[in-house]
C-alpha cells in the first residue's frame, strides 16, 4: 500500500493546529505526564495522526504502561510510523513519526509487553481517537 504524503509549509500548520499540538507535532515537544486526554482513555476505537488523519494504533494495542502517556504494543501497519534515532537531551532514544507528514509522535521502547516487547509512549497532542461504532 503506498501512503499519501501530507505536506505543509509551518504556517499551514500553524493555523491547523492549536499551539500545543505544533508544539508537539511539528517541533518535536513533549506534552507533561499524566496532561493528556488520551493516557487513560480505555474507548475502543483507531488511534489516527492529528495532522494528517493517517491511522496509527488500534486501541486493541493499549496498555497501562504507568508513565503518563498513551502507550501502545504495536503501530496498525509498521509503515505508518517511522523510527528515527533520537539524540536529544543527551539520551539515545527511537523517536517515532507520523509516515504521513513526519509529525512527531513520541518514542518507542522496548520494555513493552508481550509480543512485541516494545512500548510506543506517545503524546495525546499527536492523536485522535475514531471511536469504534459499537
Amino acid at each position: 500500500m503506498t501512503l499519501k504524503r501530507t505536506d505543509k509549509a509551518p504556517e499551514e500548520w500553524r493555523t491547523e493546529l492549536t499551539p500545543q499540538e505544533y508544539e508537539i507535532c511539528r517541533e518535536a515537544g513533549t506534552e507533561p505526564a499524566f496532561s493528556g486526554v488520551y493516557w487513560d482513555t480505555k474507548d475502543a476505537g483507531v488511534y489516527r495522526c492529528r495532522c494528517c488523519n493517517l491511522e496509527l494504533f488500534d486501541s486493541e494495542t493499549k496498555f497501562d504502561s504507568g508513565t503518563g502517556w498513551p502507550s501502545f504494543f504495536e503501530a496498525v501497519e509498521s509503515a505508518n510510523v517511522v523510527r528515527k534515532t533520537d539524540t536529544s537531551h543527551g539520551m539515545i532514544r527511537v523517536e517515532v513519526l507520523c509516515a504521513g507528514c513526519d509529525a512527531h509522535l513520541g518514542h518507542v521502547f522496548p520494555d513493552g509487553p508481550a509480543p512485541t516487547g516494545e512500548r510506543f509512549c506517545l503524546n495525546s497532542a499527536s492523536l485522535r481517537l475514531d471511536p469504534k461504532n459499537e
